[in-house]
């Protein structure tokens, strides 16, 4: 069976011991599929795995709103980060949720009839943009740490995945058939329609900071904070110029997909760590095994090659995460 996995061979989950162990046992329960590609690919750097499950657990599968909402919002942001697997990976799941009709209508390319699925949908969509107005929110306030908290969690999970997976949700891009989509949600209804226990994932961080004002006082906020940290220690897999580069890329960054020709990118012989940063951070569909070679060489592991794209992919959830923070923290 060809793998899914691009550009890295992670441990067998089989083998799996100890804290990652413990993730899987919670993602089986919680998320309702045994050792997702998703999570199994980070799973070559452990101290990201927790984290990334924490958020995504804490936000989309335990977080205030409905289910079918926070599908809506992260199917947007995948959409917006031109993420097919995840995209078709919503659309299964909104199958789960008892959404069928609305999961076929934007399985083929159309808008929500419901005007506040709609507006959800297209603030997705919009959060990839730094400083668009995201506000009003198309949800109550309340529920804004655990909608916000699924966007950002999709923002780096969506170029994991475009890094290091191949597109296809199924073996041979099953998903495309209805029948196929509406019985994979169904195989998970059960456990997507069950309400989840908030803060089960903590125990799983290292003592995690109390996270960014606006998740202040729920689980979504340590669980940020973890993999904040986590992520972003992938900095010293680059030098001090490098992460300049980055950083100011990325303040200059207007949210869009940069063009077919890579023009004004860090250049892959002379700076291989900070083309691969910046690509997973803008354009992650578009890191070539030429990219991973130049800067891989006899040095550098699976585990580096995992922690240097999370480093990339956060540098751009840090981004837009910033330019949601004065909106949401006004009383």
């Amino acid at each position: 069976m060809p793998t899914p996995f691009r550009h890295t061979r992670p441990p067998s989950p089989k083998s799996a011991a100890g804290r990652t162990a413990e993730v899987f046992e919670q993602i089986a329960v919680d998320f309702g599929i045994e050792r997702p590609p998703t999570f199994v690919v980070l799973s070559s750097a452990p101290e990201l795995l927790a984290p990334a499950w924490a958020l995504m657990r804490e936000s989309l599968i335990a977080g205030a709103g409905s289910r079918t909402g926070k599908e809506l919002a992260a199917l947007g942001v995948s959409l917006a980060n031109k993420c097919p697997f995840c995209a078709d990976a919503h659309t299964v799941l909104l199958h789960a949720t008892g959404d069928h009709a609305l999961a076929e209508h934007l399985a083929r390319g159309g808008t929500p009839e419901n005007e506040e699925h709609a507006r959800v949908l297209d603030w997705g969509r919009r959060t990839r943009v730094p400083g668009a107005a995201l506000v009003p929110y198309p949800f109550p306030r309340e529920q804004a740490p655990a909608y916000l908290g699924t966007a950002l969690a999709f923002h780096f999970i969506n170029r994991i995945v475009s890094a290091l997976l191949t597109e296809q949700l199924l073996p041979g891009n099953a998903q495309r058939f209805r029948a196929v989509r509406s019985l994979a949600g169904r195989s998970v209804a059960r456990t997507v329609r069950r309400s989840a226990v908030p803060g089960t994932a903590l125990p799983l961080l290292d003592k995690p900071g109390p996270g960014p004002d606006w998740a202040a006082g729920t689980p979504v906020g340590p669980a940020y904070d973890a993999l904040r940290t986590a992520a972003l220690a992938g900095a010293d897999l680059l030098d001090a110029d490098d992460r300049t580069l980055v950083r100011e890329t990325l303040w200059a960054w207007d949210g869009s997909h940069p063009p077919v020709v890579l023009r004004g990118f860090p250049s892959r012989r002379e700076r291989p760590a900070a083309r691969l940063a910046v690509l997973a951070a803008l354009a992650p569909y578009r890191i070539a095994e030429e990219d991973v070679a130049a800067w891989r060489g006899a040095r550098h592991s699976d585990a580096s090659l995992v922690r240097l794209v999370a480093y990339g992919a956060f540098a751009a959830v840090e981004r837009i995460e910033t330019t949601m923070r004065a909106p949401v923290t006004r009383p």
